[in-house]
C-alpha cells in the first residue's frame, strides 16, 4: 500500500499506531446515524487495526485495503477502505467525521481510492451498499458516478431489503489522478 495525496487531504495506509487519533474521530455520535456503533473502547480498537495490518482475509483470497485520512498535514478525519475480490471487484466503506461533511472531502478521497483500485489493483468495478434512508451515502456514491444497480444483483452482493446497492464500472471511473508517494 502507498500513501495518496490529493489537493487538500493525504491518505494514510492504516495502521495500528492510528488508533489512538481515529477513536476520536470513531467517537462522533452523527456518523452512526444509519447503522453500525463506535468502537467499544481503544484497546479494541488497537486489535481490530492491527488485525487489519495483515492486508488480507484469513484465506488469502481477499485484500483489505484501509486508508485513514488527513486533513493536509494536521488530524485525521476519517477512513476509506475496500475489500479487493480476486474477480477484480471492490467493496468500499467510508467514515468522516460530521464536522467535515459537506466540504467535498469524503468525494475528494473516494475518488482517489478508487483511482488507487484500478491503477495498483487493476480493479474493474466497485460497489457499496448502505442503509437506503442514508440520502448523503446515495449523493456522494452519485457524485462519484455510481448508479443503482439492478434488484436482479442484489442477492449475488447480499443487499438486505433495507439496503441500497450502487455500482461503478471501470468505464465509468473518471476524475482527477491521484499522487502515489
Amino acid at each position: 500500500m502507498h500513501v495518496i495525496t490529493t489537493s487538500r487531504l493525504i491518505l494514510e495506509p492504516q495502521v495500528a499506531a492510528h488508533a489512538d487519533e481515529m477513536f476520536v474521530v470513531l467517537g462522533d455520535p452523527a456518523i452512526y446515524e444509519y447503522e453500525n456503533e463506535p468502537p467499544a473502547s481503544l484497546e479494541w480498537l488497537r486489535e481490530r487495526f492491527t488485525k487489519l495490518e495483515s492486508r488480507q482475509s484469513a484465506d488469502g483470497q481477499e485484500q483489505w485495503l484501509n486508508w485513514v485520512i488527513r486533513l493536509g498535514t494536521s488530524q485525521l478525519i476519517g477512513y476509506v477502505q475496500a475489500t479487493v475480490f480476486p474477480t477484480g471487484r471492490a467493496a468500499i466503506a467510508y467514515e468522516l467525521s460530521s464536522k467535515y461533511w459537506g466540504r467535498g472531502l469524503a468525494r475528494e478521497a473516494c475518488r482517489a481510492m478508487i483511482s488507487e483500485l484500478a491503477e495498483r489493483y487493476q480493479v474493474r468495478s466497485v460497489y457499496a451498499v448502505f442503509k437506503r434512508e442514508n440520502m448523503r451515502s446515495f449523493r456522494l456514491l452519485e457524485r462519484l458516478g455510481f448508479a443503482p444497480g439492478s434488484p436482479e444483483s442484489n442477492g449475488e452482493y447480499r443487499v438486505e431489503p433495507d439496503e441500497l446497492l450502487m455500482l461503478l464500472e471501470r468505464e465509468q471511473f473518471n476524475g482527477r489522478r491521484a499522487t502515489i508517494v
